[in-house]
């Protein structure tokens, strides 16, 4: 069998060299360092578009967590029934995903104390919803007011805390002045794990120390 020899284009050999070079790292975070990328041209951004973390940082990684079963008076499995508020009796204008939210960032501050680590410390988080009974889609909005009762309330020019609403009452001084802008996806599931959740989260976070 003989062996034929193909000469490759200039071109094409010059287009090998340029991804070649593109593809060499430019900047890389400090064994220790822990750096946020956040988006250009805003003071109060929800999420970072990314978070590099030098070779030396150790991080905790929380399995999701649901909200607590605070309302006994409610029907078992139901979404009531994960309610956080005395008597279950929401706020005007908090959703049940809100309401939900809002229980399990509790939980997550409390697995993260348990690890020697704060809300702060979060540097990546995943949300899982679930659509509320009768509705077409998931309760991003809710969940959203919730995350920020937990995240990314300064301003980061000032480093003031921002004030944030619940359901629909005017914006008032957050739950946890936090400034952590984790890296964040959201995404609507058919089904969590619990019968009557709503939200799962799972959430990194980075010993700075």
């Amino acid at each position: 069998m003989k062996l034929r020899t193909v000469a490759l284009p200039a071109a094409v050999v010059l287009v090998l060299g340029t991804s070649t070079a593109a593809a060499t790292p430019t900047w890389s975070p400090l064994p220790q360092e822990v750096k946020p990328f956040l988006p250009a041209g805003t003071t109060n951004p929800a999420i970072a578009d990314g978070v590099a973390l030098g070779r030396q940082v150790a991080t905790y990684t929380a399995s999701g967590l649901g909200p607590a079963a605070a309302n006994p008076a409610a029907p078992a499995d139901s979404p009531e029934r994960y309610v956080d508020f005395p008597g279950g009796t929401l706020p005007p204008g908090v959703t049940l995903t809100e309401a939900q939210a809002l229980s399990v960032l509790k939980r997550i501050k409390a697995n993260l104390a348990a690890a020697g680590l704060g809300l702060a410390d979060v540097v990546s988080m995943r949300a899982y919803l679930e659509k509320p009974p009768g509705a077409e889609a998931a309760d991003f909005t809710g969940w959203n007011r919730a995350y920020r009762q937990f995240f990314a309330n300064t301003d980061l020019a000032t480093g003031q805390a921002v004030p944030v609403p619940l359901g629909t009452a005017p914006p008032a001084p957050p739950m946890e002045v936090n400034p952590a802008r984790p890296a964040r996806v959201t995404i609507e599931i058919a089904n969590l794990p619990v019968a009557g959740w709503l939200v799962e989260v799972e959430v990194v976070a980075a010993y700075k120390h």
